[in-house]
């Protein structure tokens, strides 16, 4: 067990106190007072403070952590998801964002009922909240691992902890201080990642020049086979896979549709998106450094390494311990502090998301559509409080799992269901209707499910086994329900479009 200086457990303390500040102060103001405050910042904010929160909400402690153990452990291949964001923010900047604030509607997923009925804005519902959980889960118990290995901190206390002060100031700030507070930790992790970068240069042994050369013999930077496989983790596959995820973070995902509605208007909001958007290439490769400078500085001094510490399920684990045994006292309190940002952003954000879906899709649409303002605040702090409740039971949960990215990606793939599809299909399709829409969700399911549960399954012959890579489960979901949908709609033909209202 690694002591932690004095100095380090002061910034630690300062950084939760400010987090809390925030909220609270929020919260008296009187901003987070409302539903419309809550849930959208009433539309006035400010978009540096936007494009930061789209950034803070993008990068969690599986980036910080996970993104410099896969470098650490393998190469860039996953840097291949980064290289899919021009594109995807493009397409949202273009399509996405001026359709949300045309709208007006702070739910993501109020088309897909105007178009096919209101049991497609619950799938989509489901399959989002799902996420939610799995996404929370996989942060915290990511951000707890390495901390209870290398400080001795006990795990549960680690998550607890964690799931109760982002639960205080989201329910007391709602999204006005989840962005504040995002925007104040974005900056605190790009320091801390910078300042993490630039100290283990500094003690790489011959320096710069000399690690660069040792971590390209060892083809540390490799992006992947080019290959046409795609039952490998191939370049291929995971920019397919990264196309698709981010088109649905950035089209459908109410994290960001939320942001969009609370710029001030709609060029602030576009731009807040390319901004915060295409800021995390620069921040993934910094991470992806970090994890090859690891490779070489533990590499070439191998001494330096605990046992406890070597071996394939430990890649999580190096960062930490590098900032706990190689870095000054406060250095590595801020470098505690910016993992703690990444993940308490995220989890703020889901917790916020998911509240506004639940009172929108689901309590004001088919319970109390008429709810007064003072109800609607009470259900957005219920459901805060019970979804952040839900996540750290996710969290706690996921002890015991060695590949936090694979973990994630892999639930996210699956939780996901195609909604990217259904949407899609609503989008370009005018001829496609209800009957159209239910039997490409019934097939594009059908196919993730047999896609995730197959491989490897003794009840399945192999020739009947998914041979492709988990990455392309929301990739082939996502084709499927587009294109039977499409096809569907030919023999339907155009169906006038549905609404509630």
């Amino acid at each position: 067990m690694i002591s932690l200086p004095l100095v380090d457990w002061v910034v630690l303390g300062l950084y939760f106190a400010a987090m809390l500040g925030v909220g609270l102060y929020f919260y008296r103001s009187g901003q987070s007072s409302t539903a419309d405050g809550f849930t959208k910042a009433d539309g006035v904010a400010p978009g540096w403070v936007v494009a930061l929160s789209i950034l803070a909400t993008y990068v969690s402690s599986i980036s910080f952590l996970a993104l410099p153990g896969r470098a650490f452990a393998g190469n860039w291949n996953a840097f291949v998801f980064s290289l899919s964001l021009p594109l995807a923010v493009w397409v949202a900047a273009r399509w996405f964002v001026p359709y949300y604030r045309a709208t007006g509607e702070v739910s993501a997923y109020s088309h897909l009922e105007a178009r096919f009925g209101p049991w497609a804005r619950v799938y989509a519902g489901v399959c989002y909240l799902l996420t939610q959980l799995a996404r929370m889960g996989s942060v915290m118990f990511l951000m707890a691992l390495p901390l209870h290995l290398l400080l001795g901190w006990e795990m549960h206390w680690v998550i607890i902890l964690t799931g109760v002060s982002v639960i205080i100031y989201t329910m007391l700030g709602g999204i006005v201080a989840v962005m504040w507070s995002d925007a104040v930790q974005a900056i605190i992790l790009m320091a801390g990642a910078l300042l993490c970068l630039f100290l283990l240069v500094a003690d790489l042994p011959g320096g710069m020049s000399a690690g660069w050369d040792y971590a390209i013999a060892h083809d540390k930077f490799s992006l992947g086979s080019f290959g046409p496989s795609l039952g490998e983790s191939t370049f291929w596959v995971v920019l397919a896979y990264g196309l698709v995820i981010n088109l649905q973070n950035f089209g459908i995902d109410q994290n960001y549709v939320q942001r969009y509605v609370a710029a001030r208007s709609e060029t602030a909001a576009r731009r807040s998106l390319w901004v915060g958007g295409l800021l995390y290439l620069p921040v993934s490769a910094v991470f992806f450094l970090i994890g090859t400078g690891l490779f070489v500085f533990y590499s070439t001094q191998p001494d330096l390494l605990p046992s406890n510490l070597q071996g394939e399920g430990n890649a999580d684990r190096i960062l930490p311990y590098f900032i706990l045994t190689e870095l000054p006292p406060g250095a590595k309190g801020l470098l505690l502090a910016a993992i703690f940002s990444a993940a308490m952003s995220t989890i703020s954000t889901s917790l916020n998301s998911s509240a506004t879906l639940l009172l929108t899709d689901w309590y004001q649409r088919f319970f109390r559509p008429q709810a007064t303002g003072r109800e609607a605040m009470r259900v957005l702090h219920l459901s805060s409080l019970v979804w952040g409740i839900l996540g750290t039971g996710v969290a706690l949960a996921m002890i015991g799992v060695k590949a936090a990215l694979d973990a994630w990606w892999t639930m996210s793939g699956i939780f996901a269901g195609g909604m990217l599809g259904l949407f899609l299909l609503g989008l370009i399709s005018k001829r496609a209707g209800n009957p159209a829409a239910v039997t490409a969700v019934v097939v594009g399911v059908l196919v993730i499910l047999w896609m995730t549960l197959t491989p490897g399954a003794a009840a399945w012959p192999e020739h009947l086994q998914s041979p492709f890579h988990t990455f392309m489960t929301v990739v082939v979901g996502t084709l499927v329900i587009l294109l039977v949908g499409l096809g569907v709609s030919r023999f339907f033909g155009s169906q006038r479009h549905l609404s509630h209202r």
